[in-house]
């Protein structure tokens, strides 16, 4: 978990020097790069728990697609909402925060990255 930690270690820094103006992000590059911090974040506390269930480096998911028969296969049983969070977090994180830079408003960019650590959190 130390990876997945300084992962999320990074996003604050990151958004440290993010310029804010009337509670919205003044420049997206930052927020996008955070976002995509998070949410590889995300994905390094799957392949971590994926590596103590047993799986080895060639086994790990490649895709999204890849993370989701994960989830189902080995955290479904423990928690089903836990495929419906990735899912969420994917929306927001990877395709809203980073690919379209849709996300300016800081209380959303923080609930998002709220909600990448307490997935983390219930799989670490």
């Amino acid at each position: 978990m130390r990876e997945t930690l300084r992962y999320l270690e990074n996003v604050k820094e990151i958004l440290k020097a993010a310029p804010i103006e009337d509670n919205s992000y003044a420049d997206i590059k930052p927020v996008q790069e955070a976002c995509a911090t998070a949410y590889l974040a995300v994905l390094k506390a799957i392949d971590e728990y994926l590596l103590s269930r047993g799986l080895n480096k060639k086994e790990l998911p490649r895709s999204v697609d890849g993370y989701r028969k994960a989830l189902q296969k080995y955290l479904a049983v423990y928690d089903g909402k836990l495929l419906r969070e990735f899912e969420r977090l994917y929306d927001q994180l990877h395709i809203a925060g980073y690919y379209r830079g849709l996300l300016h408003n800081v209380d959303m960019v923080r609930d998002a990255l709220k909600a990448a650590k307490a997935f983390i959190g219930k799989i670490g």
